[in-house]
């Protein structure tokens, strides 16, 4: 396994929090040299036939960190950005949170380097497809069952889905999640990780005595966990009032409504009727009770840390804080709400959509949402709990938890042979 030179690569970042809860469990060195090394890495060619014939070439990545307590479970990414490093890092998140909130899952990550945003709708199929059968050896309902990430959406898992069950010879909706409601698809899923950020921003504030329908929330990243969850927030009576995409923010609309009208017209949430423009750091210092990074990696560093005035950071994105950002944010008294637990909701409805599968019995729209909230309540407040009597962060009570389990889980298994 290689390690990206940079400070702030997000396996460094990873990996420094896991040694940190093996020190605070009281671990073994042996524990540590299990829980530190993913168990499955593939990395894949996948070429793609354009429109104009031309063959080109692209590297996929599947890593399977985990599969002590279940399937492998993470989504894949379409980002010209990704490689080996990354994908090992938040296939390592991905077995935290599942075991945070108790899902039979392990850990898994993958995903193509490629912008989709340059690939037609037929050469973004084909990619998917041939992505797909490059690791169709290690996926499968009971082996590891790819979501929706980055660069990608239910139209991406409709074309797994079928890649994988023409290999199959029948129908095999559970080898993904996040698919189309026809396909075997759970209500719910959608909207879920925003609405699981939602349901941590009302528990933060309750833990914090903040009178819900007073508080203001300031949100960087308007897509689809960004979105959702400001959605969520205005429903529960919550004031967002500021929201941003990768080109910058405004602020001084009615209601995120008129937001996502000018995002779907014109691609972006900057230049909304009657709002003010504001960067993405300017956006992360407003004074708000709650801010929300959910945009993509490291936004929250040595640099921009020292001027957030939120009472309380909520993790919409995956690994959005640096260890230093982490570190002044500590000092200042912010509550962070780790992103294992604020953006599990996706993983948590993609579980219910597995299940439903493997059951062919679907949950209505309230079921999903109850369940979701019983899970991520109970979460929340198990991290709340050990916080509080170790004396730690939150998010090292929600690593401590999580590695915790993995571990014991080892230990029952045993090693074999």
């Amino acid at each position: 396994m290689t390690m990206a030179s940079s400070n702030e690569s997000p396996l460094k970042t990873a990996l420094s929090q896991l040694r940190r809860a093996v020190e605070q469990l009281g671990l073994s060195e042996n524990d540590w040299n299990t829980l530190s090394t993913p168990r499955r890495l593939m990395e894949v060619a996948v070429p793609l036939r354009r429109d104009n014939g031309h063959v080109e070439m692209y590297k996929g990545y599947r890593v399977q960190y985990s599969t002590t307590r279940g399937p492998a479970k993470g989504g894949i990414r379409f980002h010209q950005d990704i490689d080996l490093d990354e994908t090992i890092a938040l296939a390592m998140l991905m077995t935290w949170k599942c075991a945070l909130t108790n899902l039979p899952y392990g850990g898994a990550k993958g995903g193509v380097a490629v912008d989709p945003k340059t690939l037609s709708l037929a050469e973004n199929e084909r990619l998917t497809r041939r992505y797909t059968s490059e690791i169709l050896p290690i996926i499968g309902p009971e082996r590891d069952i790819p979501a929706p990430d980055v660069g990608t959406d239910e139209r991406n898992m409709a074309w797994i889905m079928d890649t994988y069950s023409v290999n199959a010879g029948y129908s095999v909706p559970g080898v993904v999640t996040g698919k189309p409601i026809v396909l075997g698809g759970s209500l719910g899923r959608t909207s879920a990780t925003g609405d699981g950020v939602a349901i941590s921003v009302r528990e933060a504030l309750k833990l914090r005595g903040i009178d819900p329908t007073k508080a203001t929330v300031a949100i960087q990243g308007f897509g689809k966990v960004g979105y959702w969850a400001a959605v969520a927030l205005e429903k529960q009576g919550l004031k967002v009032v500021a929201v941003s995409d990768v080109n910058g923010g405004v602020t001084g609309y009615k209601n995120v409504a008129e937001v996502k009208a000018h995002l779907d017209k014109t691609g972006s949430v900057v230049g909304t009727p009657g709002t003010s423009p504001l960067t993405n750091t300017e956006l992360l210092h407003l004074a708000v009770d709650v801010l929300v990074p959910a945009a993509l990696a490291d936004s929250i560093t040595e640099a921009s840390a020292p001027g957030i005035q939120a009472k309380i950071v909520v993790e919409g994105a995956n690994a959005p804080t640096t260890p230093q950002g982490d570190a002044i944010m500590n000092d200042k008294g912010i509550l962070v709400v780790p992103d294992i637990l604020a953006n599990s909701g996706g993983v948590i409805v993609s579980y219910f959509e597995w299940v439903q599968d493997k059951q062919k019995y679907f949950w209505s729209a309230a079921e999903v949402i109850e369940n979701l909230n019983e899970i991520m309540m109970r979460a929340t407040k198990e991290v709340a709990e050990v916080a509080s009597s170790r004396g730690v962060t939150w998010r090292e009570a929600a690593n401590m938890i999580s590695v915790e389990r993995v571990a014991q889980a080892h230990r029952l298994r045993g090693l074999y042979p």
